[in-house]
């Protein structure tokens, strides 16, 4: 691209004067280059600038909450909720019941007159906002409606002052005191008893599935929770209608479940009655799978019936589980059950356990076999990359369900198999770094979960036996098609409110692929990795927000980033470098490049020459700051052959046609 200059004419007019003088071509040629390469010079200094692509996009400001490194700031609360839970699951009418205690502490610098809590199982009533605002043809978060909360006997104390007084409005209850709880540590105790239907379609999140051998149970949001009181948002109510996931505070559970005699019960955390509902064969089995690298079955696929390996012979059994420092838990059960376990190795030396629950119907080495293998070997992965797994166990569950996260247990499709087995488990295990570990808000910021996780979930297919499964993050050009798509949306589009067709992209691929371009093109692996491992470090068992994430990468690699952040995360534009060019000058050349898209990017390009031999250059982001061409000067005294920009196709660019010189695209 050429801007016209005052003395353009001029030059132009002498050009031509010696044009019809008739000298050389070979003097005309070097005068008409160097026109042209001057003009070129001038187009550098473009008199419009890009300032408003580079420009700040969000306030880096510190406070005593959160600093502009990125990291908690040194008056940094938030809550904690502590759980004691007795639920008795009733197989004959396919309901729970049971009684929840929670013990709530006030670390905010301000007293609080009441709490909010959330009772997800009443979007499953006739008339929940999830249901009112389901599409008449229903999507993936279709739901029950003939289910829903029924709450008695409530009771929220303060010091010795006791209230009984609460307002439920569709998923969210509103719990009052009679004293305030204190500012600054002050403890309430809140108590009540709850019971539901369970759902046979839970929105894909929890539910019910028959198989041959009998129901297995997939039970998660099955129990009053304290929502999240924070410094940025105050009290976080939105409601629970779909797409939309979860926001937790961290506490320490104790919980029991009653079943029925002949059922398995797996949960989040460590089993601690194993003498009491296990049979001694089974314990002995579950010693050796704590030591062994390959799978040991602790209930084989013939004995899903065998009675002789049940704890009791009739009745119920009540199975205890704890779990320390963490936002939720779930559990499931059955009579159906095959169960397998295998051993997890930690970077430390510490050791978790990896099991498996599936029916008879999901057996096979092709299936639900190596489920225990793919969990193991994700949780490995992930732990030696980018933080340690810090469960003591983490339980697969077959179910009718494509694929849910909870604290140290997945619910999984019962008829996966192979890749689709490996990538689900993988997936939903990688959820375990986000956003159990580092709690942000799904609600609002699916991308900080869903988005981080795909992202983490590349380089561990990568690592596994051999990329027997080879993730296609790294494809970036395969989505250019939903790039140009008019109707797509911005990372940060709220997921109650994204279209349906977008939000794999919004949450899932287009963030992922952020980070991806971060660590392989922008940052590169080292400081990237440095970076991205702060922020897991720092925000561990907290709540970090956008900003706290995009301060973190921004102080920690060393550079200012608002440039990406606004274009890629917080905006729809697009990617296309071009060159324009590429002109002889001086014994030298000029490549001509572009930005002819909508946000910067760094610019790499591959030079071969005349001898074969070839050289990568690298241009920092800056060369777009005062245009959108520039004028790269390639010293050399060799014959330039081709040149391409992005030769490992790592960016998304949207024009593949403008990528190389000379241009070959309608060339056979």
């Amino acid at each position: 691209m050429f801007v016209k200059t005052p003395n353009f004419e001029i030059k132009f007019r002498t050009i031509l004067n010696i044009y019809q003088m008739n000298y050389s071509k070979k003097v005309l040629l070097t005068l008409m280059l160097s026109f042209i390469v001057s003009n070129l010079t001038i187009a550098q200094e473009s008199f419009k600038n890009n300032q408003s692509l580079f420009d700040e996009f969000f306030a880096h400001n510190s406070t005593a909450y959160r600093s502009a490194t990125g990291k908690p700031g040194p008056a940094y609360w938030q809550n904690q909720t502590d759980y004691k839970i007795e639920a008795t699951l009733n197989d004959q009418s396919n309901s729970i019941s049971g009684k929840v205690t929670l013990t709530y502490t006030n670390n905010s610098p301000e007293s609080l007159d009441f709490i909010w809590m959330y009772l997800d199982q009443n979007r499953f009533t006739e008339n929940s906002r999830g249901t009112l605002t389901t599409p008449i043809m229903g999507n993936r978060y279709n739901g029950d409606i003939d289910g829903g909360y029924t709450i008695t006997n409530l009771n929220a104390t303060v010091n010795r002052a006791s209230s009984s007084k609460y307002i439920i409005t569709d998923t969210r209850m509103q719990v009052f005191f009679k004293d305030p709880i204190p500012a600054k540590g002050g403890k309430a105790t809140v108590s009540m008893n709850f019971s539901y239907k369970i759902p046979e379609k839970g929105m894909d999140r929890m539910g019910r599935l028959e198989t041959k051998n009998g129901t297995i149970y997939a039970i998660a949001q099955w129990f009053p929770k304290a929502a999240v009181l924070d410094d940025t948002e105050g009290w976080n109510t939105e409601p629970y209608l779909g797409a939309g996931e979860f926001y937790d505070e961290y506490g320490d559970y104790d919980y029991y479940i009653t079943a029925p005699y002949n059922h398995i019960v797996v949960g989040s955390g460590t089993l601690q009655n194993p003498k009491e509902v296990l049979s001694s064969t089974v314990i002995k089995r579950m010693d050796e799978a704590a030591k062994s690298d390959t799978t040991v079955y602790l209930l084989k696929p013939d004995e899903i019936n065998d009675v002789a390996l049940k704890a009791k012979q009739s009745g119920t059994l009540t199975w205890h589980f704890k779990m320390q420092n963490t936002r939720d838990v779930a559990f499931a059960s059955s009579k159906a059950f095959i169960w397998d376990a295998a051993k997890i190795n930690l970077p430390s030396g510490k050791t978790a356990i990896a099991q498996s629950v599936y029916p008879i119907e999901s057996n096979g080495n092709e299936a639900w076999s190596r489920s225990t293998e793919y969990t193991k070997n994700g949780i490995e992965n992930n732990s030696k990359m980018w933080f340690e797994y810090p469960y003591p166990s983490a339980v697969n569950v077959a179910a009718e369900i494509n694929g849910m996260e909870y604290p140290g247990m997945s619910f999984c499709s019962w008829k996966s198999k192979g890749a689709g087995l490996w990538g689900v488990t993988d997936h939903e295990f990688g959820h375990n770094w986000f956003p159990m570990i580092v709690g942000s808000n799904e609600r609002r910021y699916p991308w900080m979960d869903e988005g981080f996780n795909t992202f983490i979930n590349h380089y561990s297919s990568e690592e596994f036996n051999n990329r027997e499964y080879p993730d296609k993050l790294n494809q970036t050009r395969d989505r250019v098609k939903w790039y140009l798509d008019s109707h797509n949306e911005g990372i940060d589009t709220y997921p109650d409110i994204v279209n349906t067709n977008n939000l794999g992209m919004t949450a899932y691929v287009k963030p992922a692929t952020g980070l991806f371009l971060l660590r392989e093109y922008i940052l590169g692996p080292e400081r990237f990795d440095n970076a991205f491992k702060t922020y897991i470090k720092n925000w561990a068992y907290k709540h970090p927000q956008p900003r706290d994430f995009f301060n973190t990468i921004d102080n920690v690699s060393g550079e200012n980033l608002d440039w990406f952040w606004k274009g890629w995360f917080y905006g729809t534009g697009k990617i296309d470098l071009a060159i324009e060019n590429v002109v002889p000058y001086d014994g030298n050349y000029v490549i001509v490049l572009a930005n002819k898209g909508d946000l910067p990017m760094p610019v790499v390009m591959n030079v071969t020459y005349s001898d074969d031999s070839s050289e990568t250059i690298e241009l920092p982001v800056e060369i777009w700051q005062r245009g959108n061409t520039w004028n790269y000067l390639l010293k050399t005294d060799k014959k330039v052959e081709n040149v391409e920009l992005d030769p490992k196709k790592i960016v998304p660019d949207v024009n593949s046609s403008n990528d190389t010189w000379p241009d070959t695209t309608y060339k056979k």
